[in-house]
């Protein structure tokens, strides 16, 4: 196998495998870069992958090739407003953050799995008929070398969440909502004393957590899982909470570090086409992605300094 076909088969799983971790870290940075810690990023996967798969199921007929993306809108809208219960839960009644997360995984899991054995008589859902396929980008993918693993047989979601982490990192450092929602995290008093509403900061970056949480859910359900189950979403949610410490919440960060969480996931998927890979068991592909994830961040979040207000609850008028 040459260089360039070992590259090819293992770049593009690697994207296709991170989309999900990328969307949903940059929910989790911008919860947390507002002081509100969100464990329940889990919870907030479930959701979305539940909402897809059903939207998609439910109305495929009516919106035919565009039911994928319909089907990940509804997840983000749903999972945005499923986000409420934190941040009512965190910002108005001051719980404990890492609680209320907690409680938004149960709850979303139970949720989910329970409306799943009312509506389809069983643990999980039919499979979709519509899903995200893989493309190839007529231009860029004659591209020599660098067109055969960047742009050939790649998801257009991968690509969407890259390009949504510039995004969120220009709406982050480069504009004022960004610095307001910065300033609630680090100092919150000194940011209600030049007048930006903190309760309001705050609930806008759990509700944007919320709808990129649901994305991530809902492509990783409709590009991988194709039904929803108890064990659709196992893991990835505290996989990305960890790619947001290890980026340092940072977007552009995180989305490094999904991309590595991203490739660690691939090896299962890859390791017959890797000649260094072939004998290794497959038991230890399927633990690495959760090993390296561990290992990851005993090693680096000692190192990594969150904002200074995150996890604490704000008392207007107090200190």
């Amino acid at each position: 196998m040459g260089f360039v076909d070992l590259l090819q088969s293992i770049i593009p799983p690697a994207l296709f495998f991170s989309a999900p971790l990328i969307f949903t870290a940059l929910g989790g940075v911008f919860s947390e870069r507002s002081g509100v810690i969100n464990i329940g990023l889990e919870g907030l996967m479930v959701m979305g992958a539940f909402v897809g798969i059903v939207f998609n199921l439910t109305f495929a007929d009516v919106f035919g090739s565009w039911t994928p993306w319909v089907s990940i809108i509804a997840a983000a809208i749903v999972s945005a407003i499923f986000s409420l219960i934190h941040a009512v839960a965190a910002v108005s009644f001051r719980a404990d953050q890492v609680v209320s997360g907690v409680a938004i995984n149960f709850l979303a899991l139970g949720l989910g799995v329970f409306l799943t054995k009312q509506w389809y008589d069983r643990g999980q859902t039919d499979m979709v008929s519509q899903q995200f396929f893989t493309r190839d980008f007529s231009l860029l993918g004659d591209i020599p070398i660098i067109g055969e693993i960047f742009f050939q047989g790649i998801y257009l979601t991968s690509y969407l969440a890259i390009v949504l982490a510039f995004v969120a990192w220009y709406v982050l450092y480069k504009t004022p909502f960004g610095l307001r929602l910065r300033s609630v995290g680090e100092h919150p008093m000194a940011a209600d004393t030049n007048g930006i509403n903190v309760y309001k900061m705050r609930y806008v970056a759990v509700i944007l957590s919320g709808a990129l949480g649901g994305l991530g859910g809902s492509v990783f359900a409709l590009t991988i899982a194709l039904n929803f189950s108890h064990a659709t979403i196992v893991g990835q949610g505290f996989m990305s909470l960890a790619a947001v410490i290890f980026g340092k919440w940072h977007p552009l960060g995180a989305m490094g570090a999904a991309l590595f969480f991203g490739f660690a996931q691939s090896l299962s998927v890859i390791s017959g086409g890797v000649p260094v890979l072939e004998d290794v068991p497959q038991v230890f592909l399927l633990i690495a992605p959760y090993v390296l994830t561990i290992l990851a961040l005993a090693g680096f979040i000692g190192r990594a300094e969150a904002p200074r207000a995150n996890g604490e609850p704000y008392i207007k008028g107090t200190r």
